[in-house]
């Protein structure tokens, strides 16, 4: 039989949670953002379950073509736009509206021969210090693409740095205003947490959100909220079974470098999961997880093909058991992503995108 290790995708709870970003930002189009291969979803495994949004986007040319070959005919969004002349062939051939950030950008639409105008989304950079004009110079910028005859449509993009903590989007919303004020085009401004937090602000919400952690059932501001607190679901399940018990004695260590060692009698169950399937390695000791539903902790370290499990608040449990790692058990008890990400020190997102080939995939209401 195969190795007792299966990812769920849970369309429902994607639907769900792409009408609660709806919700949280009413009279604003959505982008439903499918970069990095839908958050190790999988765009083809998702595609039917997002197709509600008003658009979908995405960083890379090969990603648009897999949504191009669904059947999408609505808005694709390059959020980094180009990165080369001939990629805005390919943006002219499928029709793909497309994220400026810089002046060779610029250079490579003004360069560009087709006689389809591109939709194109300026960006601004407002304080986050990745990718956009500053300020001072976004109005150049758009005055520059508005005398291209290769441009159709200029929209107005910036995005939040702090929109999950204590420094909101106040500043950054400010400039952003001051420094378009007066220039035609829609405006797209949120992320997720920004849509969850603060997009009962109008200027905030601007004409397009872009949510995408949130869609895949993570809280973006954890652990001051979860996904209770935002009515999310969680769209990935990761589970696995029991394939081992050990009894451990006072003193008996569990796994390399013994850094769990019993101060009581206890039993130990063995499960097929480890880093090799995207598990994190940095989880250790007391990470939570679910046996048959019920939550118990992680000991030891976690190996490349197994992790060993606390049973003492199971009896009952032995070979066989499942075990969910994140997501929903068949109890319909939930272990958000978020609480193991934090055991191991990074974010929902890493371990949604680490999920690793090797685990089979199947797709479920």
């Amino acid at each position: 039989m195969p190795r007792p290790i299966l990812a769920t995708i849970h369309t429902e709870a994607l639907r769900h949670n792409l009408a609660r970003m709806r919700e949280a930002a009413p009279d604003a189009r959505v982008w439903a953002v499918v970069k990095a291969n839908a958050y190790g979803h999988g765009i083809e495994r998702v595609f039917d379950a997002l197709r509600g949004a008003d658009g979908f986007a995405l960083l890379d040319l090969q990603e648009a073509e897999r949504v191009r070959a669904l059947g999408w005919r609505g808005p694709v969004l390059l959020l980094e736009g180009v990165f080369e002349p001939r990629d805005l062939e390919l943006c002219s051939r499928l029709g793909l509206w497309h994220t400026v950030h810089c002046d060779e950008q610029i250079e490579m639409l003004a360069a560009h021969k087709t006689q389809v105008p591109h939709r194109v989304f300026l960006k601004m950079n407002s304080g986050m210090n990745r990718l956009g004009f500053a300020p001072q110079r976004f109005r150049t910028a758009w005055a520059r693409l508005d005398a291209l005859p290769q441009v159709e449509e200029i929209s107005l993009m910036t995005h939040f740095s702090d929109a999950d903590g204590a420094r909101g989007v106040g500043e950054q919303v400010r400039i952003f205003e001051e420094a378009s004020r007066d220039l035609s085009g829609e405006r797209s401004l949120s992320n997720s947490a920004a849509a969850l937090r603060h997009a009962g602000d109008a200027r905030v919400r601007g004409d397009w959100i872009r949510p995408g952690i949130a869609v895949y059932g993570s809280a973006p501001d954890f652990p001051e909220h979860d996904i209770a607190h935002w009515q999310l679901q969680p769209t990935m399940t990761l589970a696995a079974r029991v394939i081992g018990v050990q009894q451990l004695q006072p003193g008996d260590t569990v796994g390399y470098g013994s850094s769990f060692r019993a101060e009581a009698p206890l039993r130990v169950g063995v499960v097929a999961c480890g880093y090799a399937d995207g598990y994190p390695r940095h989880c250790g000791t007391g990470t939570p997880v679910l046996v048959e539903g019920v939550r118990t902790r992680l000991l030891g370290r976690v190996s490349m093909d197994m992790i060993g499990v606390d049973l003492t608040p199971l009896p009952q449990a032995g070979m066989g058991s499942a075990v969910t790692m994140w997501g929903r058990a068949g109890n319909g008890a939930v272990l958000p992503i978020d609480e193991v990400a934090a055991a191991g020190g990074t974010l929902g997102y890493e371990l949604m995108c680490a999920l690793a080939p090797r685990v089979p995939v199947v797709v479920a209401d």
